[in-house]
């Protein structure tokens, strides 16, 4: 059980409840604060103050004074008018990483909405009643508006719920469950829709699978060093210790646990080769950077994922209302580009140690790595893929953070694209999952050509992947190979077995 308190909440509790399905509850302590701030709105209303988004209309509409009797009705249209989502409805894992999110934020006690509205969405979160959400239509500022209206719709009976395996009308849920449409007082539908969940949502997941990426990579790296009778001077703490950047110096580090006791390196270690290629020689050099930016990317989200991001917040201690920017989603749109960047970077090199794997000129193995060339393929085609991979990766590396486009009149005149950096870096961290997976399924096979064992923590990895995927002695359909290791990989199988011996990397 993960308990919110709005301020401890950490990256891993987040994808426990995205992605392991952990239950949640809410601080008792919360309760109070969520009161007094849907009590101060209250205060707002009864003395007739004249409050963006309570007794306003929303964006340009800023001006125009709602009557009292309207409050209701005004909630209701904006999230209505707001759920203008297209495309295909996102992953089942993000949107309840936006909820949880959602509610730590609304726990806080600054966002005017009431006790029994954070309940709602935390019974539909813990029953997995999940909204369906279309990924497109977001621009990042004023939070991510339009998802977060059809996160939300569903606790007024409206939209549509994915629930027991099934898409459904929220309605007809509700009526199974026993439950009626909530009816959202002032401010509430604001509440709801006003923040950078979904943009977040998505990085923290992105963050999560780019570290489980960065550590594989170190896998892959010593594995094809290993296959290509490579050396592990580069990798010596002396060296590390005059360029002493963090990622660098942990990646050196994993390079020498995974290759400890190689007998391949001893055997070649008066081979007469003066030095490595690059994408051997410098896997602390790049895969360290990738890991150094993750770190910040963490760091960010990390914040994020435990601030106020509405407008406007609500002080209750003083009644007041402030009219602000914390919805403003640049903050993690540049660090979500970033990290985009950064993975590309390791699929990028991996991409080269795969084709010296593959060219005989290079690994002194047989040719693509088959033993009767010419009637076989081998992985020929295996690095075309890869290296179609990484070409795509490189457009998708664009920033997204570096365009805005004007929305609502020019009252909302700068916008982040926050949304789309983490959707793109979420296609970018698939490609290179796919791209990691072709080399360990090269660098699996090379090391079945060599007699010698690798060290500790590359023969682990090997004979894992060799449980699922066998030697390749004649060509078969490459894409089942391929799919299975991807699959390795993104279940932490051969990482946890690895990491289990050696220590974590």
């Amino acid at each position: 059980m993960i308990l919110l308190d709005g301020e401890t909440l950490t990256l891993d509790q987040v994808v426990k409840v995205a992605r392991f399905l952990e239950k949640v509850d809410i601080h008792e302590g919360n309760k109070a604060l969520v009161e007094q701030s849907a009590e101060a709105v209250n205060r707002f209303l009864a003395k007739n103050k004249v409050v963006y988004g309570i007794t306003t209309g929303f964006g340009n509409f800023a001006d125009v004074v709602i009557p009292k009797n309207q409050v209701r009705a005004l909630q209701k249209n904006l999230l209505m008018s707001h759920a203008t989502g297209t495309g295909p409805f996102i992953r089942d894992e993000q949107v309840r990483a936006m909820m949880v999110l959602r509610i730590n934020a609304l726990i806080k006690g600054y966002s005017g909405i009431r006790w029994p509205t954070i309940q709602r969405l935390l019974l539909f979160l813990n029953r997995n009643i999940l909204p369906l959400i279309p990924q497109k239509g977001s621009v990042g500022a004023s939070g991510d508006l339009v998802p977060l209206a059809h996160m939300s719709l569903p606790l007024i009976g409206m939209g549509k719920v994915k629930y027991k395996g099934k898409n459904q009308d929220a309605a007809n849920v509700l009526r199974e469950l026993g439950l009626k449409p909530l009816v959202l007082e002032a401010k509430e539908g604001l509440a709801l829709i006003n923040g950078t969940q979904m943009m977040t949502a998505v990085g923290v997941l992105n963050a999560y699978d780019g570290l489980v990426l960065c550590r594989t990579a170190d896998i892959a790296g010593a594995a094809s060093v290993e296959a290509l009778r490579g050396t592990d001077t580069p990798f010596d703490p002396r060296v590390q210790g005059l360029r002493p950047h963090k990622g660098q110096t942990n990646v050196a580090g994993n390079m020498l646990k995974l290759m400890k006791g190689s007998c391949i390196l001893k055997s070649h270690i008066e081979c007469g080769k003066v030095q490595d290629a690059y994408s051997l020689r410098c896997i602390p050099q790049v895969h360290g950077a990738t890991r150094d930016t993750l770190d910040h990317v963490g760091h960010v989200l990390l914040t994020e994922i435990n601030s106020v991001t509405d407008n406007p917040i609500i002080f209750f201690e003083t009644d007041e209302s402030i009219s602000c920017g914390n919805f403003h989603g640049q903050p993690i749109a540049l660090v979500l580009d970033f990290l985009g960047i950064g993975l590309s970077e390791l699929a990028s090199i991996s991409e080269r140690r795969i084709e010296r794997l593959v060219d005989p000129a290079l690994s002194n193995l047989p040719p693509f790595l088959t033993k009767e060339g010419g009637l076989n393929s081998g992985y020929m085609i295996s690095q075309y893929a890869a290296a179609a991979l990484v070409s795509e990766n490189k457009v998708l590396s664009h920033p997204a953070s570096v365009d805005s486009i004007p929305t609502s009149a020019n009252q909302e005149d700068h916008v982040s694209m926050g949304t789309i950096a983490a959707f793109k870096g979420a296609e970018i961290i698939n490609n290179v999952r796919s791209v990691l997976a072709i080399e360990l399924l090269c660098a699996s096979q090379g090391l079945d050509f060599i007699d010698e064992s690798p060290g500790q923590g590359v023969r682990i990895a090997h004979e894992e992947i060799r449980k699922f995927i066998p030697t390749l002695t004649q060509d078969r359909v490459m894409s089942y190979d391929l799919k299975a290791m991807e699959k390795l990989i993104f279940n932490e199988s051969v990482l946890k077995q690895v990491e289990s011996v050696i220590g974590k990397l």
